[in-house]
């Protein structure tokens, strides 16, 4: 009795079903359900630049993100949060400087359905650089068009530089600060702005507050001072802190 059975052929790796049991630390951007072996690899190489950032190795995170960048497979402008950071000294303290204010104004041109978050990063950026008249011509620049007239924060933030722009200079002496006063060309730009602001978002309670602080130094005489004013509402304005030079970056 002659048997007709016929051994298998070797399995190659090639030959194997696809494994999609990779485990990645970070969210890819364009995340495939099942990836090639390029695509594996970029993944990694992202969760590189991720990680490194999260140690404090910025050298690291930047040879790997000058190679994600040159992939074809990646939009690196979509990814302009991340490109911010490594543009950091340290990332545990976030500082302006000038690389980066011209990487968001380089950005503010070449991502348009990003403009309006990449505009209010540009802003605070301009804030911690000290430059407050540079960060309210740039709002004053885009505000009047759409879609930046309908964002409530774009005009809080003008609403907060013509405040602060308004106020005595600090270089000034006591005796000259007690006998001066706030600009009330900016003041008027302050409301105008607030009030905008107060329309888009009625539950903005850090508007509310302003609103009836410039209301208060319209119809009351002398030298009514924002930095006295300690509400428990306010904290929401931490992030607008003009002599503040620098923000600590949260580590989570």
């Amino acid at each position: 009795m002659t048997s007709n059975f016929e051994p298998e052929p070797p399995a190659f790796v090639f030959e194997k079903a696809y494994n999609n049991d990779h485990q990645f630390l970070f969210d890819f951007p364009n995340k495939k359900i099942m990836p090639n072996a390029r695509q594996i690899q970029l993944q990694r190489l992202y969760d590189i630049v991720n990680l490194s950032v999260q140690r404090d190795d910025l050298p690291r995170a930047r040879r790997a993100w000058s190679i994600l960048a040159r992939c074809k497979e990646l939009n690196w402008k979509a990814m302009w949060r991340l490109g911010i950071t490594l543009l950091e000294n340290d990332v545990c303290v976030v500082e302006s400087n000038p690389h980066k204010i011209d990487f968001l104004r380089t950005m503010l041109l070449q991502l348009p359905e990003e403009r309006e978050r990449v505009l209010a990063e540009l802003v605070q950026h301009y804030i911690l650089a000290g430059r407050y008249r540079d960060a309210l011509d740039e709002l004053e620049f885009y505000l009047p068009s759409f879609p930046y007239r309908d964002n409530p924060v774009l005009h809080v933030y003008a609403g907060l530089l013509c405040i602060f722009i308004a106020q005595p200079s600090e270089s000034a002496g006591a005796n000259e600060v007690e006998g001066s006063t706030y600009d009330n060309n900016s003041l008027s730009r302050a409301q105008t702005y607030l009030e905008h602001a107060k329309v888009l978002d009625p539950n903005n309670i850090v508007v509310s507050e302003f609103l009836h602080k410039l209301h208060s130094i319209f119809q009351g005489p002398g030298l009514l001072s924002f930095a006295s004013h300690h509400s428990e509402d306010e904290t929401h304005t931490k992030g607008f802190q003009p002599s503040q030079s620098k923000r600590r970056r949260r580590k989570f």
